[in-house]
């Protein structure tokens, strides 16, 4: 009579039942609420920034602490919790908003609107530009996914489980966030698309990925990193839609209105994801797997 096979921790990749989830499944929902806190963390991020005149050096320092602090509770979690896990997300999209001000945009009267002269305290930017900003963001993003698959661990969030997973997770959620801002503000700002036609061509190449989910030699996992990305754009085109003055193609909703109904959409996604995963059973952390062996 043969034996069971006992799984243990060096199964996690083969199966997802050996430990508790620490991240959401990738649904539609996902992508609704990854847009919303996107788009929020643009207007949020501006709103500190240039609303509030706090400045993209000191607002960064501000956004970068908010996201450590936000960080380690959601690697301390035992378990998958909506709040923890979009509070992460939404504080890296802020983030990333500043960063990248900071890289790219310098204080000329190109990038300070309203006869302001400064922003706050300390350096008003490196002023890079978005091309080179854009290219020294991609590169440490590739080299992010060169250390992370020399790791030999799963690009399928679904099965990210450990520390050094969840870490290199978040690492590149940060820096594609900020990689998002600059490629949505050049298509803003430079490419002469304007806000709607930044929005609307980011739309179009999403549309195309997911067409491309039914060709079956394009791994879903590059399309979700590349629409993880392009995600990003569309969020700070929309959000630069919503806040600009109307005599620069925008709808001059403000940033502290616009952020506040933000918050509010996104609040209400994630209290309704925290409903139906309380509903949904959880594996208990380790639990080992029993598998007949052939």
């Amino acid at each position: 009579m043969e034996q069971p096979e006992l799984l243990t921790d060096l199964d996690v990749a083969s199966t997802t039942r050996s430990v508790m989830k620490k991240l959401p499944e990738v649904t539609l929902a996902f992508w609704v609420m990854k847009i919303a806190a996107t788009t929020l963390g643009e207007t949020a991020g501006d709103l500190f920034a240039q609303t509030l005149k706090l400045g993209y050096f000191l607002t960064t320092i501000m956004l970068f602490l908010i996201f450590l602090v936000t960080l380690v509770v959601q690697l301390r979690s035992s378990r998958y919790n909506p709040f923890f896990y979009w509070t992460v997300i939404l504080s890296t999209s802020m983030a990333g908003t500043t960063m990248s001000d900071f890289m790219n945009r310098d204080a000329s009267a190109k990038y300070l609107s309203g006869g302001t002269a400064s922003l706050g305290w300390g350096p008003q930017g490196l002023g890079l530009g978005y091309p080179t900003g854009a290219a020294i963001l991609i590169s440490i993003l590739l080299v992010i996914f060169a250390v992370w698959k020399a790791t030999g661990m799963t690009f399928q969030i679904r099965d990210i489980v450990t520390f050094r997973g969840e870490s290199l997770f978040w690492s590149a959620i940060l820096v594609s966030n900020t990689l998002g801002t600059s490629m949505g503000d050049f298509l803003s700002d430079s490419s002469g698309l304007g806000y709607a036609g930044g929005a609307l061509l980011v739309t179009g190449a999403l549309v195309v990925l997911v067409l491309l989910m039914k060709v079956p030699v394009v791994p879903n996992v590059l399309l979700f990193w590349i629409a993880f990305v392009l995600t990003r754009p569309l969020g700070a085109t929309a959000g630069d839609l919503l806040t600009k003055p109307v005599t620069k193609g925008g709808l001059d909703l403000g940033t502290a209105g616009s952020s506040a109904v933000l918050l509010a959409v996104l609040v209400g996604l994630t209290a309704y994801a925290q409903v139906k995963e309380r509903r949904t059973p959880q594996m208990t952390e380790r639990e080992p797997v029993v598998r007949r062996a052939d």
